[in-house]
C-alpha cells in the first residue's frame, strides 16, 4: 500500500529563532521557508514595533537589522497575542535595548507565569513594573539596556527564559554569566536550538560544567543534558550577531500528528524534510513510537511510519512536552498501560495540557488519569462520537484528531485554533481521512 506523503511544516520554534537572531544582526538576512502561522506573526509584529524592517523578498523573507530602539517616550506595545514564545523571548530581547517596552497579549497569556524571566532582568538593572497580577503579564519594561555579569534564573516553567536570556546577552555592555537555580531544566532541546541560531548568526556562547572546584567546556547539544541546574553554566561575551541567509528546517512537532496517524491508521504515513540529526526535542516522537511497537523507515530526510500494533511504555517527556498530547492520543490505541511522566509545567501552557488530554481523551470513552507530572493510559474500545474541546489549544486540536482513526466522530468545538502554529493543518490532515476512509467529521 502507497504511503500518504505529508510535507513537515517549517519549525516553529527555529523560526522564532531565526527571525530574532537576523533582526538583532547588522546588515541583510534572507530567511527562506519561514513558517507562516499566528504565533511567528505575533513576533514578526513585536520586531517591526522595535524599528525592525521586514520584507518580501524572493519566496522568502529580508530582515533587515539592527533594532535601534528609542532611547525616551512612552512605551512601545509590544502585543504577542497567545504566543508564549514570543512573550519569553521579546521580553528579554526587549530589554537589552535603552527605553520602554510594554508586553501584553491575549486570552490565557496574562495567566502564564513570567516572574523567573523578569527576576533574571531585575538584577540586569531592568525596571519591571506588573500591571494587574504580580509575575504575569501585562508588563512594561524599562532602563538603559543589560549590564552583563553574573545572573541566576531559575528554568524549571520554561526553557523558554532562559532562551531570551541567551539572546539578549551578547547586546549587554559587558560579559553575561548565566547560572541556573531550581531542580530541573524543562525542554533541555529548546536551549539546545537557541544556542544552535545564535552560533549560526555569529553570537558565541559557551556552555561549562561544574568539575569539581572548577569548570570545563562542553558541547551544547548534548554535554548538559540530563544535568544538574546547579552544575551548568552560560558565558556569553559582548558581541554583534551577523547577518546571513538560512532555510529553516521542518518541524518534528507539528509531524508527529502525522507519524502517529501512520501508526494508528490503516495506511502508511510519510513525512518529508526532517532532519534525523535535528537538536529539535520532538524529534524523539519516532522513538517512542518505535519502542511502542511501530515500524519505522528512513530514507534521507523522509520518515516513513506503518500500521502496527502497539504496546504501553514509560516514557519521561521532560525534553519534548509539546508531543505529550500526541503521545496520550496514541497510548489509546495501543496494548497495556503508557505512563507519560516528567512534564508538570505542561500546566502551564496554552491549557493545562494535562488535565485537558484527561477530560478529552476520556469523552471518546479512553481509560486515563492524571499524575503530578503527567498522565496514566490504557488503551481499550472508542465511543463512537464525542464532542470534544480543544480548550484553545492548537496542540489539543491537532491530537485529538487521531481519534477519528479510531472510529471516533469527532466534534470539536474550535479547530480553527491551529492557526496558531500550522494554519494548514486541516488540508493535510484530510488526504489522512480520505486514505483511511475516514468522513469529515471536526
Amino acid at each position: 500500500m502507497n504511503p500518504v506523503r505529508i510535507a513537515a511544516p517549517p519549525s516553529k520554534s527555529l523560526s522564532h529563532r531565526a527571525l530574532i537572531c537576523a533582526a538583532l544582526a547588522s546588515g541583510d538576512s534572507i530567511l527562506e521557508g519561514l513558517l507562516d502561522s499566528q504565533d511567528l506573526s505575533r513576533t514578526k509584529e513585536c520586531l517591526r514595533a522595535l524599528g525592525v524592517e521586514l520584507e518580501p523578498c524572493h519566496g522568502g523573507l529580508l530582515v533587515r537589522g539592527t533594532v535601534p530602539g528609542p532611547a525616551s517616550g512612552a512605551a512601545v506595545s509590544l502585543n504577542v497575542g497567545e504566543s508564549g514564545t514570543t512573550c519569553r523571548l521579546m521580553a528579554a530581547v526587549a530589554a537589552a535595548f535603552p527605553g520602554k517596552w510594554r508586553i501584553h497579549g491575549e486570552e490565557r497569556m496574562h495567566e502564564r507565569p513570567i516572574s523567573h524571566l523578569t527576576d533574571a532582568l531585575v538584577s540586569q538593572g531592568v525596571n519591571v513594573i506588573f500591571e494587574e497580577k504580580t509575575g504575569y503579564p501585562p508588563l512594561t519594561i524599562a532602563g538603559q539596556g543589560l549590564s552583563g555579569g553574573e545572573t541566576p534564573i531559575n528554568p524549571e516553567q520554561s526553557s523558554q527564559y532562559l532562551s531570551g536570556l541567551l539572546l539578549a546577552a551578547p547586546l549587554a555592555r559587558s560579559r553575561t554569566v548565566i547560572t541556573l537555580t531550581g531542580r530541573s531544566t524543562a525542554s533541555w532541546p529548546y536551549v539546545a536550538l537557541t544556542l544552535d541560531m545564535m552560533d549560526a548568526f555569529g553570537a558565541e556562547a559557551a556552555v561549562e560544567l561544574r568539575a569539581g572546584s572548577g569548570w570545563r567546556p562542553c558541547p551544547h547539544v548534548s554535554g548538559a543534558a540530563g544535568a544538574e541546574p546547579a552544575d551548568i553554566r552560560f558565558l556569553v561575551n559582548p558581541g554583534p550577531y551577523r547577518a546571513r541567509n538560512m532555510r529553516i528546517e521542518g518541524d518534528w512537532s507539528n509531524a508527529s500528528y502525522f507519524l502517529a496517524a501512520g501508526t494508528v491508521g490503516r495506511v502508511p504515513v510519510t513525512v518529508t524534510g526532517l532532519r534525523r540529526d535535528s537538536a529539535q526535542g520532538d524529534r524523539f516522537m519516532v522513538d517512542i513510537l518505535e519502542r511502542m511497537g511501530a515500524r519505522v523507515l528512513w530514507d534521507k530526510d523522509e520518515v516513513t511510519v506503518f500500521p502496527s500494533a502497539l504496546h504501553g511504555v514509560d516514557v519521561n517527556m521532560n525534553a519534548c512536552p509539546d508531543i505529550v498530547p500526541t503521545v496520550a492520543a496514541v497510548a489509546a490505541f495501543a496494548r497495556g498501560e503508557t505512563v507519560i511522566s516528567g512534564a508538570a509545567h505542561l500546566a502551564i501552557k496554552e491549557c493545562d495540557r494535562i488535565q485537558a488530554p484527561v477530560a478529552e481523551l476520556s469523552k471518546a470513552g479512553v481509560d486515563i488519569t492524571a499524575r503530578a507530572d503527567g498522565m496514566a493510559v490504557r488503551g481499550g474500545p472508542f465511543r463512537t462520537r464525542a464532542k470534544l474541546s480543544a480548550h484553545g489549544d492548537h496542540r489539543m486540536a491537532m491530537s485529538l484528531s487521531l481519534l477519528e482513526l479510531g472510529g471516533v466522530a469527532v466534534s470539536l468545538d474550535n479547530p480553527a485554533c491551529v492557526a496558531k502554529s500550522f494554519p494548514d493543518f486541516w488540508t493535510a490532515w484530510a488526504l489522512i481521512r480520505r486514505a483511511n476512509g475516514v468522513p469529515h467529521a471536526l
